[in-house]
């Protein structure tokens, strides 16, 4: 289909395209004294079921009362978030939030590889720890390497380019209530994937689980 025509049905359908904003605040501080995981996963994004790879990470939501940051656990089997946290921090608090609600609504029974970059929040001792008592092993890239942590980039892509930097967020409660409704009655439940053959995380997971 050419441009112009998807152009005409775009604007019959008073649909609009969606650009991403340039303004980026990096969210990966290291910890030059921690020892970071050694990296399971080498770029190879792919699983063969539930809950065997999460990839992680931390993204920035400009509001005007303040910076927020929103840490988020991707399941790579079905592209589904299973796991968010939002603070006006980046310490370990906030990633240990979110893989809290992953844990509880998944209950993964067997070995689950968390796979992150080398912030000091997942490099942590506490985070470390966490991860050792739910038995999740962790992974992480190299330091300063997008493609490392790709699909996380992805998705954070689709959440500024779609939602963050089409609205400007009066409050923190606003923010984290917009979110929340994208996440969750959203992206993992109505929006179509197409390496998912078009499905939703939520209807591809009912549909393959088993």
């Amino acid at each position: 289909m050419g441009q112009k025509r998807a152009g005409r049905l775009m604007r019959g359908m008073e649909i609009e395209g969606a650009t991403k904003g340039r303004f980026k605040t990096a969210t990966t501080k290291r910890d030059i004294e921690a020892r970071p995981a050694p990296d399971l996963v080498k770029r190879d994004f792919s699983a063969s079921g539930l809950d065997e790879l999460w990839v992680a990470d931390i993204t920035y939501v400009p509001t005007r009362a303040g910076r927020l940051y929103l840490a988020i656990m991707l399941d790579v089997w079905s592209r589904r978030i299973v796991g968010w946290a939002i603070a006006t921090h980046m310490r370990t608090e906030l990633v240990e939030a979110a893989l809290a609600m992953a844990l509880a609504r998944r209950r993964p029974e067997g070995r689950v590889v968390h796979h992150s970059d080398q912030g000091s929040q997942y490099t942590s001792l506490a985070f470390g720890e966490r991860c050792r008592e739910s038995g999740i092993a962790q992974s992480m890239g190299s330091a300063g390497d997008a493609y490392d942590n790709a699909m996380c980039e992805s998705f954070f892509a689709t959440l500024e380019c779609e939602l963050i930097w089409k609205r400007s967020f009066r409050t923190a409660s606003e923010a984290r209530r917009e979110i929340f409704g994208f996440i969750e009655g959203f992206y993992n439940t109505r929006r179509l994937h197409s390496a998912l053959g078009y499905e939703s995380p939520a209807s591809y997971e009912r549909d393959h689980a088993a």
